[in-house]
């Protein structure tokens, strides 16, 4: 995605898609802590209950109240950083008996947080001739994994530019991302995308450029490899309170007022979007939100062509040609013209229209093919160096009724530098 430039094409995603997407994705955290305040007692996970509880909900609530407040005093101190050190610090000194990153592990079958460095996983290549039969699978699998990540990281990295006020690469970002799994994936790891979670507390804590994303993998890594019995003591009340604080900053809460205002079409793909990202995933609800969009904008431009008509001096009928010519209006379009009982001469003024497709230059052949069939003259005028190369390149013999002019209209295409650069 990264060589072939695809990154620009998250344009395409609408804001109603962006907010469903950071919306739903909120929830998804959202109800994924909720799981934390369980714990297992004779073999059954229930809800915690009575002193627990309380004191569960106390280390959250002090979590994110340091991180609420410790921006307002001073931002020179990583608020979640501070707020994780506390907890840890009055749970360990007081004694206090709760859920930690070690015990949460070892009670999901893990033996701790420790780990060390990865070999290079030479025997897959071995495993090629047992692949054979299941390529299409393993194929359609890997894209189905890729575009999700990408998709999320791209989303992401929009995120944080409004955030930061910056513009972030999306082709660099494609390209450093498959580079990473490629990687990853033969020393045996799992691939990974940009979190936004993890991102947005990123940001909250200073950082800005790309030395703060190495920093925090470089220091992930430290921790793993070095200071495991130190992070294993980290209540997952702290974590917990750190994440609903991300809910709070991600979750776009100017959906709510902005719901009554914005055009229905654009309201209901905002909730579908919000809706499909809990209940299935990622890639099914931006993919859904895309195509509703972009089914509503077809509808809506199906409906936008129009066509002003006049008699010329010379007898001669213009229709003007407002709104695009595509797959949406080609019917439309097709209605306005009267082949019959026009004049002999008449013009198709395209001034301010455009064909867009192939079955507009269908539509446009059609309407030309019935004046000429009946013996009329058709003149098309003011169509941009892209329209008359569709028409030509299809139908030739338009040569003779297309007319140029030095005010014909020319479009241009804004590119992004950043978008080309590796």
């Amino acid at each position: 995605a990264g060589v072939l430039r695809l990154g620009k094409f998250v344009r395409l995603i609408p804001h109603p898609v962006m907010m469903g997407f950071v919306n739903g994705l909120a929830i998804v955290i959202f109800l994924s802590q909720l799981e934390l305040f369980k714990q297992r007692v004779d073999g059954r996970v229930q809800w915690l209950q009575g002193t627990d509880l309380l004191i569960m909900l106390a280390l959250v609530a002090l979590t994110m109240g340091i991180m609420f407040g410790l921006p307002k005093l001073t931002k020179k101190i990583p608020a979640a950083l501070t707020g994780i050190i506390v907890v840890a610090a009055i749970t360990i000194l007081g004694g206090l008996d709760v859920s930690t990153v070690g015990s949460f592990i070892r009670e999901g079958g893990g033996s701790g947080l420790e780990g060390s460095l990865p070999n290079f996983q030479d025997q897959i290549f071995g495993l090629i001739p047992s692949m054979e039969g299941h390529w299409g699978l393993i194929i359609s699998t890997a894209f189905l994994l890729a575009a999700v990540g990408l998709i999320e990281s791209l989303m992401t990295l929009n995120l944080i530019d409004e955030m930061t006020e910056t513009r972030g690469s999306g082709n660099r970002e494609c390209m450093a991302q498959g580079g990473a799994n490629i990687i990853n994936g033969l020393f045996g790891g799992m691939g990974g995308c940009a979190m936004i979670g993890q991102s947005i507390i990123n940001v909250s804590s200073g950082g800005r450029g790309r030395l703060s994303g190495t920093v925090a993998a470089v220091a992930l890594l430290a921790f793993i490899l070095f200071a495991a019995p130190l992070i294993e003591q980290i209540p997952i009340a702290a974590l917990v309170g750190v994440m609903f604080m991300v809910v709070i900053g991600t979750f776009a809460w100017s959906s709510f007022r902005i719901l009554n205002k914005i055009p229905l079409a654009d309201a209901i793909v905002l909730i579908a979007v919000s809706v499909i990202t809990v209940w299935q995933d990622l890639a099914v609800a931006v993919l859904a939100g895309v195509v509703m969009s972009a089914l509503v904008f077809a509808w809506k431009n199906a409906t936008m062509i129009r066509a002003r008509k006049r008699i010329k001096e010379d007898g001669t009928k213009v229709y003007e040609i407002w709104g695009p010519l595509f797959f949406g209006s080609t019917q439309t379009f097709n209605s306005k013209f009267d082949p019959r009982n026009d004049p002999q001469k008449v013009e198709i003024d395209f001034i301010e229209s455009r064909v867009s497709d192939h079955s507009g230059i269908e539509a446009l052949r059609s309407v030309a093919n019935k004046y000429l069939d009946l013996g009329k003259e058709v003149t098309l005028t003011h169509l941009s160096p892209e329209c008359k190369e569709l028409l030509l390149r299809n139908n030739p013999e338009f040569d003779t009724i297309i007319q140029s002019s030095i005010d014909d209209p020319r479009y241009y295409v804004a590119t992004d530098l950043v978008d080309r650069e590796v």
